[in-house]
């Protein structure tokens, strides 16, 4: 009987114990939620969210073209404050996938009462993590970002459709990327902030489509120097607001 007692004693305590490590994981899990700031991520078309395989959207000279496919690499995320650095993301490594709502916004863990003016990241992933070979987390090769090692990751995706491509399912494919010279592709913003508590980073695609030649390029799938010119117009269409 006293064996049965204690092992009845035994058993209560010890789901105490996984009840109390559970609910230490879950407050520890609400904590750093709290200290999580949301940076929002706008990616509009004509000042419209955009949207994959949706109605094609109008283009030059009235023509149509649908995106299927967008992904990019922010990295190395870095706040400024009159020109000098107050804080920097460890492992700063972000996927940004349109297809996942998951990466819409970039969770940053800054420390309360950081003050800062500007908000500085790379476009694409940087030359020493590209010789590392491939990584897990966002810079898994499953994640459809990986070239070979010879050329590293591809920094921006960009696939679709369109009637002005010359080819027989009118596709376009812009996979930008490249680490060594002379078609180091990395790109590097720095945006002024002037509300550091509130603050959203917005791409906006129409204005880089504008700026490409569907009908004589597009087909790029490997670091070149158009790979470039389009990898430095990415970078000019980010904004804050």
């Amino acid at each position: 009987m006293s064996k049965s007692i204690s092992f009845c004693k035994f058993n209560i305590t010890s789901k105490a114990y996984i009840l109390c490590c559970f609910l230490l994981i879950l407050v520890n899990q609400v904590f750093a939620q709290d200290n999580c700031q949301r940076v929002p991520l706008a990616i509009s078309y004509n000042f419209k969210p955009l949207l994959l395989n949706d109605t094609a959207y109008a283009y030059k000279l009235k023509h149509k073209i649908k995106f299927e496919v967008f992904k990019f690499y922010i990295s190395k995320i870095t706040l400024i404050k009159s020109n000098q650095v107050v804080w920097q993301e460890d492992n700063s490594f972000h996927l940004i996938d349109i297809e996942e709502n998951d990466s819409s916004a970039l969770c940053l863990e800054i420390p309360e009462d950081t003050e800062f003016d500007a908000i500085q990241f790379n476009l694409g992933i940087d030359s020493l993590t590209n010789v590392s070979g491939a990584l897990g987390g966002d810079l898994d090769p499953t994640k459809g970002m990986y070239w070979t090692w010879q050329n590293g990751y591809v920094n921006f995706k960009l696939q679709g459709t369109s009637d002005l491509c010359n080819n027989p399912k009118n596709e376009f494919e812009f996979h930008l990327g490249g680490y060594l010279k002379p078609f180091n592709n990395l790109q590097h913003i720095k945006l002024m902030v002037s509300n550091s508590n509130k603050f959203s980073i917005s791409f906006n695609m129409e204005q880089f489509v504008n700026g490409l030649d569907l009908e004589n390029i597009n087909h790029i799938m490997s670091p070149s120097a158009i790979a470039t010119e389009l990898a430095q117009s990415a970078a000019k269409c980010f904004s804050i607001k």
